[in-house]
C-alpha cells in the first residue's frame, strides 16, 4: 500500500523525487489529507457532484474521492479508512492500472467502467464477511435492473451475469486490528460503457457490457448513484439482522443454484458438485457425487458446460 500511496502522490506533482528519497523517514499516514484533496480535482468522465446531485441516500456516498487514474481503488480506501475516513465514504477511479480479483487475479480496468470502493463499519465479526458481499450482489443487481436490464443474474459468490457473460465483479476486504474489523472495503467494478476490445484478448469471450445489453451509453455518475441508493438499502436490512430479506433476494437472482460446478477452495482438492442453495451465513449449499452435503464458505465455483 506504502508504495502505491507514494506513486500517487508522485503523478499528481505532490512529491518532488528528493522528498520520495526521504520518505523512510516519514509516516505515510500523514499525507492521507492530501490523497483527498487529488480526490477532489475535477475530472473528466466520472463526477462526484453529478452523482451527489440526486442521490438519495443519509450516508452512503456522502463523501465521494473521485481520481483520473490509480492503481486500485481499494488500496486508496484502505488508506483512506486507516486515517479515519467516515462510514459510507466511496473512491472512484476512471481508470485503474493494476486492480486485482479474487484470488490476486488481474482485473481489467479502462475508461468507461465504474471501478469504486466503498468503505463501510459494519461493526460484525468474520463471520458475516460473505453476507456483505451477498448483499452487495444484490444491490449491484438491482441498480442494473433499474436501468431497464431485467436479466441480471448473481453468480456465488461475487460475480453479476448478464446473458451468460460477465459484467460486474465484487472484492470485499477487511481492514483489522489483530482480531477486530475496523473497516470493510468493498470493491466494485463494472463493465459499463467499455469497448469488448478493449479487454485482453482472453477475457472478451465471457465479457458483455451495460452499453452492449441496452443497446446505448449508460450514464456512469447515474449508475453509480443507483448502486448507493440500493446498497444503502440492503446494509440498512443487514444492520437491522434481516439476512433471510437479503437471500430471498439473492435467490431469486441466482446464477448458481441448480447447475452443476467444479467447487475450487483454497488449500483442498478440487470437486464436481451440484448447486442446491445458499445458507443463511452466505455459504453455498452444495451436493457432492456421492450424495453428501457440503457449506463452500469461500473459493469458486466454475459452472460445468
Amino acid at each position: 500500500m506504502r508504495k502505491e500511496i507514494i506513486e500517487l502522490l508522485k503523478k499528481e506533482n505532490k512529491l518532488s523525487d528528493e522528498a520520495i528519497s526521504e520518505l523512510k523517514d516519514i509516516n505515510i499516514h500523514d499525507f492521507s489529507e492530501i490523497i483527498e484533496e487529488i480526490g477532489t480535482q475535477p475530472t473528466e468522465h466520472i463526477k462526484a457532484s453529478e452523482i451527489s446531485k440526486d442521490l438519495d441516500t443519509t450516508w452512503a456516498g456522502k463523501n465521494l474521492y473521485v481520481f483520473d487514474e490509480v492503481k486500485s481503488t481499494n488500496t486508496v480506501a484502505k488508506f483512506l479508512a486507516m486515517n479515519g475516513a467516515e462510514n459510507g465514504t466511496v473512491v472512484i477511479s476512471e481508470k485503474q492500472t493494476d486492480a486485482k480479483g479474487r484470488s490476486g487475479k488481474a482485473w481489467a480496468s479502462p475508461v468507461g467502467g465504474i471501478w469504486l470502493s466503498l468503505i463501510v463499519k459494519p461493526n460484525v465479526d468474520y463471520s458475516k464477511l460473505p453476507m456483505i458481499t451477498i448483499g452487495t450482489g444484490v444491490a449491484v443487481a438491482k441498480a442494473i435492473e433499474r436501468t431497464g436490464i431485467t436479466s441480471a443474474e448473481i453468480k456465488w459468490p461475487n460475480d453479476i451475469i448478464i446473458h451468460d457473460k460477465k459484467v460486474c465483479g465484487i472484492l470485499t476486504e477487511a481492514v483489522t486490528t489483530f482480531n477486530t474489523i475496523d473497516s470493510v472495503i468493498i470493491g466494485v467494478g463494472i463493465d459499463a460503457n467499455i469497448d469488448i476490445d478493449d479487454f485482453p484478448e482472453e477475457l472478451q469471450d465471457g465479457t458483455t457490457t451495460l452499453a452492449d445489453e441496452l443497446g446505448r451509453k449508460e450514464d456512469e455518475n447515474v449508475l453509480i448513484r443507483l448502486f448507493l441508493e440500493e446498497f444503502e438499502k440492503i446494509a440498512e436490512t443487514f444492520n437491522e439482522g434481516d439476512y433471510e430479506s437479503i437471500l430471498k433476494d439473492w435467490r431469486k437472482r441466482s446464477y448458481s443454484v441448480g447447475k452443476i460446478v467444479e467447487v475450487r477452495e483454497p488449500f483442498n482438492k478440487n470437486f464436481d458438485a451440484y448447486v442446491v442453495g445458499i445458507g443463511r451465513e452466505g455459504a453455498l449449499i452444495v451436493e457432492k457425487i456421492d450424495g453428501t452435503l457440503e457449506k463452500v464458505i469461500s473459493g469458486e465455483c466454475i459452472i460445468k458446460k
